[in-house]
């Protein structure tokens, strides 16, 4: 008799049992013995390492053994409820590499999805997801550690989303989740080939694609554009419109500031340990730093409409300037650096004032740009 596919509350909690050796036993002992270094060690040292090396072993010994049961599919899956979701798309997004290679089950796979599920990329599969599908279609990607229902939040503003108000201008929503820790290009080879079998399978002939993704998600977009290619009739010739929302094309000062900080607390044996677990992030945080610039460009046919927001009500006001929508600066999100150079001549702009990066989910202003965008 075959197990039930899918990762359960029990793998996550072996991983949490790993975790806690790893980021938290591990750390405080090498702390510990690196300021015991530093002053001429003590007499109870060898007593705190004995410690530190019991609880170390049961940690792993308890994440071997939850491991070894949740291979028999035992306990209720993480997909089943929107907490899990949650859960498996953070941890995703900060070591989504490493699960890919260590621990597969965790993984989560590019797919696009419907009712909390991923929906097979065949014509029965779509045709019985999208029943009302037309041939215009808006495709959904999230950023890091977010998944598809993040495109719900903030709805109690307008009473609605942006899938809801474009399926009424006769366009059909795809909404679809990635694991946000793995590379961008990388990512963008996997929807690339997704999105080819999303038009060759589509229950009626697509005749428009329009991208929409919010941070990170406006990345895997752009990357996935730049590789569709070896077909004879590839996605890409059907994308009008590309939209980007929070997009840090050029980087975000947070991502950058977490490898400055790794690399200045690794400088000292004292405050290395920790300098080590900032350097646990995943390559798509990595990639956060940069951004993509001009060896990823635009879709020469495709129009880019680029929004950022800021916490003041001006872009211009010194800590809107600075802080940006608290995530990404507008110079980043407009893909402008300070040399005047333009990642997307001619694109559209919006400013959104007195919000930060998630307030730009289901927000009104942004309501009515798509709304003309995309008549």
């Amino acid at each position: 008799m075959s197990t039930p596919s899918g990762p359960t509350y029990l793998d996550a909690l072996s991983l949490l049992s790993e975790a806690a050796d790893e980021l938290v036993v591990r750390s405080v002992r090498d702390a510990h013995d690196a300021w015991a270094d530093r002053f001429g060690g003590y007499p109870g040292r060898a007593i705190a390492g004995a410690v530190c090396g019991g609880l170390s072993a049961g940690l792993r010994a308890a994440s071997a053994g939850l491991g070894k049961v949740a291979e028999t599919g035992v306990g209720p899956r993480l997909e089943d409820g929107p907490r899990g979701r949650f859960v498996s798309s953070a941890v995703n997004g900060l070591i989504g590499d490493r699960l890919v290679a260590e621990r597969p089950r965790l993984a989560i796979a590019m797919a696009v999805r419907s009712a909390g599920r991923d929906v097979p990329l065949d014509g029965p599969g779509l045709a019985a997801a999208f029943p009302d599908a037309t041939g215009r279609v808006v495709v959904f990607l999230h950023g890091l550690c977010e998944n598809e229902s993040y495109w719900e939040r903030c709805r109690e503003r307008t009473g609605t989303t942006y899938g809801e108000a474009l399926a009424g201008a006769g366009w059909t929503p795809v909404f679809l989740r990635a694991n946000t820790g793995l590379g961008l290009r990388q990512n963008g080879v996997a929807l690339s080939a997704l999105l080819q079998r999303l038009v060759e399978d589509w229950p009626v002939p697509v005749r428009r694609i329009a991208l929409v993704g919010h941070s990170m998600g406006g990345l895997i977009l752009r990357a996935a554009g730049a590789v569709a290619h070896g077909v004879e009739r590839p996605w890409t010739h059907l994308v009008s419109d590309v939209v980007t929302l929070g997009t840090p094309h050029l980087g975000a000062p947070v991502a950058r500031g977490i490898g400055h900080g790794s690399r200045g607390l690794g400088r000292r044996p004292e405050t290395a340990t920790f300098g080590r677990i900032l350097d646990l992030r995943s390559v798509g945080v990595h990639d956060l730093v940069a951004g993509l610039a001009e060896d990823v460009p635009p879709l020469p046919h495709a129009r880019y409409r680029l929004v950022a927001a800021t916490v003041t009500a001006s872009r211009r006001h010194p800590v809107g300037h600075v802080v940006g929508d608290l995530l990404v600066r507008v110079p980043s999100a407009y893909g402008r650096d300070r040399h005047g150079r333009e990642l997307f001549p001619g694109a559209d702009v919006l400013h959104v004032g007195r919000t930060d990066h998630f307030g730009l989910l289901n927000h009104p202003e942004v309501h009515r740009a798509l709304g003309d965008w995309l008549a």
